[in-house]
Protein backbone atom coordinates (compact mmCIF):
# COMPACT_ATOMS: atom_id res chain seq x y z
CA UNK A 1 0.00 0.00 0.00
CA UNK A 2 2.73 2.49 0.94
CA UNK A 3 4.74 1.58 -2.14
CA UNK A 4 1.79 1.99 -4.48
CA UNK A 5 0.95 5.36 -2.94
CA UNK A 6 4.53 6.54 -3.53
CA UNK A 7 4.44 5.36 -7.13
CA UNK A 8 1.10 7.05 -7.69
CA UNK A 9 2.31 10.35 -6.24
CA UNK A 10 5.44 10.18 -8.39
CA UNK A 11 3.40 9.52 -11.51
CA UNK A 12 1.17 12.47 -10.71
CA UNK A 13 4.28 14.65 -10.78
CA UNK A 14 5.18 13.38 -14.25
CA UNK A 15 8.21 11.48 -12.97
CA UNK A 16 9.37 8.92 -15.53
CA UNK A 17 12.23 7.35 -13.58
CA UNK A 18 12.51 6.77 -9.84
CA UNK A 19 16.06 6.28 -8.53
CA UNK A 20 16.19 4.34 -5.28
CA UNK A 21 19.03 4.24 -2.74
CA UNK A 22 17.89 1.24 -0.71
CA UNK A 23 17.77 -2.45 -1.66
CA UNK A 24 14.58 -3.06 0.32
CA UNK A 25 12.84 -0.02 -1.19
CA UNK A 26 13.96 -1.00 -4.69
CA UNK A 27 12.71 -4.55 -4.29
CA UNK A 28 9.42 -3.55 -2.65
CA UNK A 29 8.58 -0.87 -5.21
CA UNK A 30 9.17 -3.23 -8.13
CA UNK A 31 7.13 -6.04 -6.62
CA UNK A 32 4.31 -3.68 -5.68
CA UNK A 33 4.26 -2.26 -9.19
CA UNK A 34 3.77 -5.73 -10.65
CA UNK A 35 1.30 -6.65 -7.90
CA UNK A 36 -1.24 -4.08 -9.08
CA UNK A 37 -0.48 -4.26 -12.82
CA UNK A 38 -0.81 -8.03 -13.13
CA UNK A 39 -4.19 -8.32 -11.42
CA UNK A 40 -7.04 -5.79 -11.54
CA UNK A 41 -8.47 -7.25 -8.34
CA UNK A 42 -5.27 -6.35 -6.52
CA UNK A 43 -5.57 -2.80 -7.77
CA UNK A 44 -9.14 -2.69 -6.47
CA UNK A 45 -8.08 -4.00 -3.05
CA UNK A 46 -5.33 -1.39 -2.75
CA UNK A 47 -7.75 1.30 -3.85
CA UNK A 48 -10.20 0.25 -1.12
CA UNK A 49 -7.48 0.56 1.51
CA UNK A 50 -6.70 4.04 0.25
CA UNK A 51 -10.25 5.14 1.03
CA UNK A 52 -11.45 5.21 -2.57
CA UNK A 53 -8.69 7.41 -3.92
CA UNK A 54 -8.72 7.32 -7.69
CA UNK A 55 -5.89 4.97 -8.58
CA UNK A 56 -5.43 5.76 -12.25
CA UNK A 57 -1.95 4.28 -12.19
CA UNK A 58 -0.33 3.36 -15.50
CA UNK A 59 2.79 1.67 -14.13
CA UNK A 60 5.07 3.36 -16.65
CA UNK A 61 7.56 4.67 -14.10
CA UNK A 62 10.93 2.95 -14.39
CA UNK A 63 12.40 2.02 -11.00
CA UNK A 64 16.20 2.04 -10.81
CA UNK A 65 18.73 1.44 -8.07
CA UNK A 66 21.49 4.06 -7.93
CA UNK A 67 24.08 1.32 -8.55
CA UNK A 68 22.42 0.56 -11.90
CA UNK A 69 22.42 4.26 -12.80
CA UNK A 70 26.15 4.44 -12.12
CA UNK A 71 26.83 1.31 -14.16
CA UNK A 72 24.53 1.78 -17.12
CA UNK A 73 24.01 5.54 -17.43
CA UNK A 74 27.13 7.18 -16.04
CA UNK A 75 29.43 4.17 -16.62
CA UNK A 76 32.09 2.94 -14.23
CA UNK A 77 34.81 4.01 -16.65
CA UNK A 78 33.71 7.62 -16.21
CA UNK A 79 33.64 7.16 -12.44
CA UNK A 80 37.20 5.85 -12.63
CA UNK A 81 38.31 8.87 -14.65
CA UNK A 82 36.91 11.14 -11.91
CA UNK A 83 38.87 9.49 -9.08
CA UNK A 84 41.40 11.80 -7.43
CA UNK A 85 42.08 9.75 -4.29
CA UNK A 86 42.16 6.08 -5.33
CA UNK A 87 41.35 3.57 -2.59
CA UNK A 88 44.68 1.78 -2.94
CA UNK A 89 45.36 -0.96 -0.45
CA UNK A 90 41.75 -1.14 0.74
CA UNK A 91 40.34 -4.68 0.61
CA UNK A 92 36.58 -4.50 0.31
CA UNK A 93 34.00 -7.23 0.73
CA UNK A 94 30.88 -6.42 -1.33
CA UNK A 95 27.70 -7.41 0.49
CA UNK A 96 24.49 -7.78 -1.54
CA UNK A 97 22.19 -9.46 0.93
CA UNK A 98 18.91 -10.90 -0.27
CA UNK A 99 17.00 -8.04 -1.90
CA UNK A 100 19.28 -6.68 -4.63
CA UNK A 101 19.48 -9.98 -6.49
CA UNK A 102 16.40 -11.96 -5.45
CA UNK A 103 14.05 -12.90 -6.91
CA UNK A 104 15.89 -13.21 -10.20
CA UNK A 105 13.21 -11.16 -11.99
CA UNK A 106 14.25 -8.04 -10.07
CA UNK A 107 18.00 -8.63 -9.73
CA UNK A 108 20.20 -5.66 -10.66
CA UNK A 109 22.95 -8.10 -11.68
CA UNK A 110 23.50 -11.84 -12.05
CA UNK A 111 21.40 -13.23 -9.21
CA UNK A 112 23.90 -15.98 -8.38
CA UNK A 113 27.21 -14.22 -9.04
CA UNK A 114 26.73 -10.43 -8.97
CA UNK A 115 29.76 -8.19 -9.44
CA UNK A 116 28.26 -4.71 -9.80
CA UNK A 117 29.51 -3.53 -6.39
CA UNK A 118 32.92 -5.14 -6.91
CA UNK A 119 33.24 -3.44 -10.30
CA UNK A 120 32.38 -0.07 -8.77
CA UNK A 121 34.91 -0.54 -5.97
CA UNK A 122 37.57 -1.56 -8.49
CA UNK A 123 36.88 1.62 -10.47
CA UNK A 124 37.55 3.54 -7.25
CA UNK A 125 40.91 1.81 -6.82
CA UNK A 126 39.96 -0.64 -4.07
CA UNK A 127 40.60 -4.38 -4.13
CA UNK A 128 37.35 -6.34 -4.22
CA UNK A 129 37.54 -9.55 -2.19
CA UNK A 130 34.96 -12.29 -2.72
CA UNK A 131 33.48 -14.01 0.34
CA UNK A 132 30.96 -16.80 0.61
CA UNK A 133 28.24 -15.04 2.64
CA UNK A 134 27.83 -11.98 0.44
CA UNK A 135 24.37 -13.07 -0.78
CA UNK A 136 23.07 -14.26 2.59
CA UNK A 137 20.27 -12.42 4.40
CA UNK A 138 21.48 -10.32 7.33
CA UNK A 139 18.25 -10.87 9.24
CA UNK A 140 17.21 -7.22 9.28
CA UNK A 141 13.55 -8.27 9.34
CA UNK A 142 14.15 -9.98 12.68
CA UNK A 143 16.18 -7.26 14.41
CA UNK A 144 13.25 -6.00 16.49
CA UNK A 145 11.26 -9.17 17.18
CA UNK A 146 14.00 -11.83 17.27
CA UNK A 147 17.24 -9.96 17.61
CA UNK A 148 19.23 -13.08 18.46
CA UNK A 149 18.60 -14.41 14.94
CA UNK A 150 19.94 -11.22 13.36
CA UNK A 151 22.98 -11.23 15.64
CA UNK A 152 23.85 -14.77 14.60
CA UNK A 153 23.35 -14.03 10.90
CA UNK A 154 25.45 -10.86 10.99
CA UNK A 155 28.21 -12.65 12.92
CA UNK A 156 28.41 -15.37 10.26
CA UNK A 157 28.49 -12.81 7.44
CA UNK A 158 31.20 -10.66 9.03
CA UNK A 159 33.32 -13.65 10.04
CA UNK A 160 33.13 -14.93 6.45
CA UNK A 161 34.46 -11.60 5.19
CA UNK A 162 37.14 -11.38 7.87
CA UNK A 163 38.42 -14.87 7.06
CA UNK A 164 38.91 -13.75 3.46
CA UNK A 165 41.00 -10.78 4.58
CA UNK A 166 38.49 -7.98 4.01
CA UNK A 167 39.32 -4.65 5.66
CA UNK A 168 35.72 -3.49 5.45
CA UNK A 169 32.26 -4.33 4.13
CA UNK A 170 30.46 -2.20 1.55
CA UNK A 171 26.77 -2.52 0.75
CA UNK A 172 24.10 -0.97 -1.45
CA UNK A 173 21.45 -0.94 1.26
CA UNK A 174 21.29 1.49 4.23
CA UNK A 175 19.26 -1.04 6.24
CA UNK A 176 21.85 -3.77 5.68
CA UNK A 177 24.61 -1.29 6.49
CA UNK A 178 22.95 -0.42 9.79
CA UNK A 179 22.35 -4.06 10.69
CA UNK A 180 25.89 -5.20 9.84
CA UNK A 181 27.41 -2.25 11.68
CA UNK A 182 25.37 -1.66 14.84
CA UNK A 183 24.76 -5.32 15.71
CA UNK A 184 28.50 -5.70 16.22
CA UNK A 185 27.92 -4.33 19.71
CA UNK A 186 25.75 -7.36 20.49
CA UNK A 187 28.05 -9.76 18.66
CA UNK A 188 30.92 -8.82 20.97
CA UNK A 189 28.80 -9.88 23.93
CA UNK A 190 27.88 -13.22 22.40
CA UNK A 191 31.07 -14.25 20.61
CA UNK A 192 34.41 -13.90 22.33
CA UNK A 193 37.32 -13.04 20.09
CA UNK A 194 35.17 -11.28 17.52
CA UNK A 195 37.02 -8.43 15.82
CA UNK A 196 35.06 -5.42 14.61
CA UNK A 197 35.05 -4.53 10.94
CA UNK A 198 33.90 -1.19 9.43
CA UNK A 199 30.80 -1.15 7.24
CA UNK A 200 30.27 1.44 4.48
CA UNK A 201 27.37 2.42 2.30
CA UNK A 202 28.95 2.58 -1.17
CA UNK A 203 28.54 6.35 -1.66
CA UNK A 204 30.77 7.02 1.37
CA UNK A 205 33.70 5.36 -0.36
CA UNK A 206 32.82 7.09 -3.62
CA UNK A 207 33.05 10.40 -1.79
CA UNK A 208 36.51 9.55 -0.43
CA UNK A 209 37.78 8.39 -3.84
CA UNK A 210 36.33 11.40 -5.65
CA UNK A 211 38.16 13.80 -3.38
CA UNK A 212 35.52 14.87 -0.87
CA UNK A 213 36.88 15.68 2.55
CA UNK A 214 35.77 13.17 5.17
CA UNK A 215 33.28 14.75 7.55
CA UNK A 216 33.44 13.65 11.20
CA UNK A 217 29.65 13.72 11.24
CA UNK A 218 29.72 10.72 8.89
CA UNK A 219 31.64 8.75 11.51
CA UNK A 220 28.94 9.49 14.07
CA UNK A 221 26.52 7.51 11.93
CA UNK A 222 28.65 4.38 12.35
CA UNK A 223 29.01 2.06 15.32
CA UNK A 224 32.46 0.93 14.17
CA UNK A 225 34.28 4.18 13.43
CA UNK A 226 35.81 3.81 9.94
CA UNK A 227 38.25 6.69 10.36
CA UNK A 228 41.02 4.54 11.83
CA UNK A 229 40.97 2.26 8.78
CA UNK A 230 40.86 5.15 6.31
CA UNK A 231 43.74 6.90 8.09
CA UNK A 232 45.74 3.66 8.20
CA UNK A 233 45.37 3.40 4.42
CA UNK A 234 46.30 7.10 4.01
CA UNK A 235 42.94 7.87 2.45
CA UNK A 236 41.94 10.72 4.76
Amino acid sequence: LSSVRNLLRAEEQNIKELVVLCSMCYNTLLRSKDFILEDEENLKKVNDFMYKENLSYSGKIEILHLLSVLKDRIKFAKVKDSVTNPLKGLKIGAYYGCLLVRPEKYAIDDFEAPVIIEDLMSSLGAEAVDFSYKLECCGAYQTITKKEISVKRVYEILESATRRGCDAIVTGCPLCAYNLDFLQKDIKKEYSGFKSIPVFYFTELMAVALGCEWDNKWSEKHFVNPEDLLKKKNLI
